[in-house]
């Protein structure tokens, strides 16, 4: 070690003491350096950073220690470690990935006054990559298991759950703005025909093929989702009841040209839909839900393969 080990700064290196103090600070597994807070001269490197960075040969910390830097870091702790006097304010701990090896670490860092009078950083950085590769890990699992817990496993469209979640969070802003909101049911007619028929792998096909089609249709800021069985439904924010019977019109058509093949023979199938729309947010997810529910009803009853619009005091 070439730092710290001369008389001329350290009047003590000569010492036992001193020996026996430099030979415990090289033998701990962390980093521990000692950097001028105001240049950023390298006073100190112990064996652990010298064998991960090299030989400080008079680089600046942000030199030595980081990758591809001319300058002070923009993360640079500095500021932190000195009160309004520029006096040692105390220790502050962080987590921070090194540029150069990859590596994180957790680093102790403090401003304490050196040998000759001057203010100095002193950093000690311990390597916590397989704690935060650990917890990497889990917080990708988490966020995992949540995206399946409001995915549909059959069609991939988000589930009752993320369509009530959404749902509600398209309403504030609706009663925010002042905006409308509309909504879409729709079901697959005679569906339970289609599973007795054909088998129900086959009315898996045609839930699949119905999803496609009209996720191919919707906009980036619409809610799709299967509500469960072969009910759907479709939340369109800033839309009008024209606009949304428009929507529905056209997917009730490519629903219907749309088909699967099964042993040869080409199955399609037909969709009833129910329109409901709330102006300025007024009426709640589950107003706007039956509205629709109720109209959804009336499209079955009045011959299927239909719209039907919520009639107007349906709407809370």
């Amino acid at each position: 070690m070439n730092l710290i080990r001369t008389s001329e700064l350290d009047p003590l290196a000569s010492s036992g003491e001193s020996v026996a103090l430099l030979t415990i600070l090289d033998s701990l597994d962390a980093l521990i350096y000692v950097a001028d807070i105001q240049t950023g001269e390298l006073l100190f490197v112990n064996e652990y950073g010298r064998k991960r960075w090299g030989e400080p040969r008079q680089l600046k910390c942000w030199e030595y220690l980081q990758s591809g830097q001319t300058a002070r870091c923009a993360f640079c702790t500095n500021p932190l470690l000195l009160d309004a006097a520029g006096q040692p304010a105390g220790i502050h701990v962080w987590e921070f990935q090194n540029t150069v090896d990859g590596h994180w670490y957790q680093c102790r860092d403090q401003a304490i006054r050196w040998v000759d009078g001057r203010i100095v950083r002193l950093e000690i950085a311990t390597d916590i990559t397989d704690r935060k590769t650990v917890e990497q890990a889990l917080l990708e699992a988490r966020r995992q298991a949540e995206a399946l817990a409001r995915t549909d496993d059959l069609t991939g469209l988000s589930n009752r759950r993320a369509f009530f979640e959404l749902g509600e969070q398209i309403l504030r802003q609706a009663r925010r703005g002042g905006s409308e909101v509309s909504v879409i049911m729709f079901d697959i007619d005679y569906f339970k025909s289609i599973n007795d028929t054909y088998g129900h792998a086959t009315g898996d096909r045609v839930l699949r093929k119905v999803a496609r089609v009209v996720g191919r249709r919707v906009r980036d800021c619409d809610v799709f989702a299967r509500l469960g069985g072969e009910e759907f439904g479709l939340l369109l924010p800033d839309t009008r009841l024209a606009q949304a019977l428009a929507t529905a019109e056209r997917l009730r058509s490519e629903i219907g040209t749309a088909s699967v093949k099964q042993n040869g023979q080409l199955i399609s199938c037909t969709a009833s839909f129910g329109i409901a729309m709330c102006r300025k947010g007024r009426s709640s997810l589950d107003q706007l839900l039956a509205a629709a529910d109720h109209a959804l009803f009336r499209a079955k009853h009045q011959g299927r393969n239909r719209v039907e619009l919520a009639e107007a005091d349906a709407i809370g």
